[in-house]
């Protein structure tokens, strides 16, 4: 195949900020381009917002029912070969499991699903038809993230001890969802969002990293949930005690209500030898720390000196700053070149991981786990999956 891969979204019209993340981290490499879209789910937005994007009107469409069934239906070197979707939560399983069973691999936002059922039964289709599903978990898409990773797996600070992970923003202040916040309005709203707030926007994020870094899984959680702005429905603050299946143990926080906070991903894990700590707001530093000698300073960059996993997932030499934008386009390129290599029956070469199915379980399992507890009055909830 010498070709760039064809996109349908689903969702992510005119003004929908997450939308044009996708499409900028999808263009990023010229592996994609987008050709399809139901953008909204207002037919006339749907429409300009398609125009916008140069698509043709044939294939401006107004529901996804309508676009995975008529791109179905196109010649094999017409038709989109996967569909993205940047909806709301509540609105990802649906197109999802249609474009799967219309043979259309799938990248999906996170939360995977509105419920843990819905993710388990994706599950059982993407087993049953052998296609891909990429979650887009940005944050592992960091290169200093895969260097930390690489390092504790190669088990130079010993066993892990301890994991701290914290996700304070404070955009949620305020009642912003009776403000006319479009992006307040269904995350806090258990119709749309699901039963978590913050925990299930941004507690995911750092469950998975959380995991993602240290290669354990959480075991046992206790969580204390708040909705500390009256009114509001769903939580905007919570703090999580956490047991690792090596015997570790970790503490989670996510705030959407810390006043002055921005997206202020922070990760420490500690070792019986020494630690690390990453933090969004600098993501091209690493700090490790050690038990008998001075603290290092890792920098990303085209140095030779990182694992090949945190080189390939680099774009800049040294000191040319990469973030978000690049993290989310290192996610699709290995989707890409996963799929690519799939589509020719090739292997395909590089580190090419992304966050799957089986992590849109975890996290949706982490949302009905951090919910009981927080219901609970016994100190610890067995982690069920």
């Amino acid at each position: 195949m010498n070709r760039k891969l064809r996109m349908g979204m689903v969702g992510g019209g005119k003004d929908a900020f997450i939308g044009s993340i996708h499409r900028l981290a999808a263009n990023m490499d010229g592996l994609i381009e987008i050709v399809a879209g139901a953008l909204s789910i207002n037919p006339e937005v749907a429409k300009e917002s398609g125009k916008m994007l140069f698509l043709s009107e044939d294939r401006t469409y107004t529901s996804f029912e309508e676009m995975i069934d008529k791109e179905s239906k196109l010649p094999a070197d017409k038709r989109i070969d996967f569909v993205t979707i940047v909806t709301p939560n509540f609105a990802h399983f649906a197109p999802a499991m249609l474009a799967l069973e219309k043979g259309f691999h799938v990248v999906i936002e996170k939360p995977i699903t509105f419920t843990i059922d819905e993710a388990r039964q994706l599950k059982k289709k993407v087993q049953e038809t052998g296609l891909l599903l990429c979650l887009t978990h940005t944050y592992s898409g960091y290169p200093m993230v895969r260097e930390a990773r690489a390092m504790v797996r190669d088990g130079i600070f010993g066993k892990i001890r301890k994991v701290y992970v914290e996700y304070p923003q404070g955009w949620l202040s305020k009642m912003s969802e009776k403000e006319g916040n479009a992006q307040a309005a269904w995350r806090t709203d258990p119709k749309k969002s699901g039963k978590a707030g913050a925990m299930g926007d941004i507690g995911t994020h750092a469950a998975h990293l959380a995991e993602f870094i240290s290669g354990l899984k959480i075991t046992h959680l206790c969580a204390d949930l708040n909705a500390l702005v009256p009114g509001r429905a769903l939580d905007d603050d919570g703090n999580v005690l956490l047991k690792f299946d090596n015997g570790a143990a970790g503490v989670l926080m996510a705030s959407q209500v810390a006043a002055g906070e921005e997206n202020a991903l922070k990760i420490r894990v500690y070792g019986e030898q020494g630690g690390l700590e990453w933090a969004q707001h600098e993501p091209n530093t690493l700090l490790v720390k050690w038990l008998n000698k001075p603290t290092q300073i890792y920098r990303a960059g085209t140095n030779g000196f990182l694992h090949p996993e945190a080189l390939f997932n680099t774009r800049t030499p040294a000191g040319h700053p990469e973030g978000y934008l690049e993290a989310f386009a290192n996610l699709y390129r290995n989707f890409a070149l996963t799929l690519t290599a799939k589509i020719n029956g090739t292997s395909a070469s590089g580190v090419l991981d992304f966050p799957s199915v089986d992590d849109g379980i975890r996290g949706m399992a982490f949302i009905d786990n951090v919910v009981k507890s927080g219901q609970s009055k016994d100190k610890w909830t067995p982690f069920e999956v």
